[in-house]
């Protein structure tokens, strides 16, 4: 494979790319995965790169945007 970006990847390279990198993908083990999965989906749709999805990520702790109500998160 040439690398990450969409341009130098198929649909299905990009799916292994998440699978691979987030482990236990299926949610079998504590339910957050499922989430992470999530939220990766618009790299592999070929909509945005990684490392636009991470920024937005990291984003919304950055400005504080990350009220308990809203939260997507392994803590209860």
């Amino acid at each position: 494979m040439a690398g990450y970006l969409i341009k130098d990847t198929t649909r299905e390279e990009r799916a292994q790319i998440v699978a691979d990198s987030l482990g236990n993908i299926d949610a079998t083990c504590d339910g957050c995965m499922a989430g992470l999965a999530d939220m990766y989906q618009d790299y592999i749709d070929g909509k945005k790169e990684i490392r636009e999805i991470t920024m937005e990520f990291n984003a919304r702790y950055v400005k504080g945007d990350n009220d308990r109500e809203e939260r997507n998160s392994c803590m209860r």
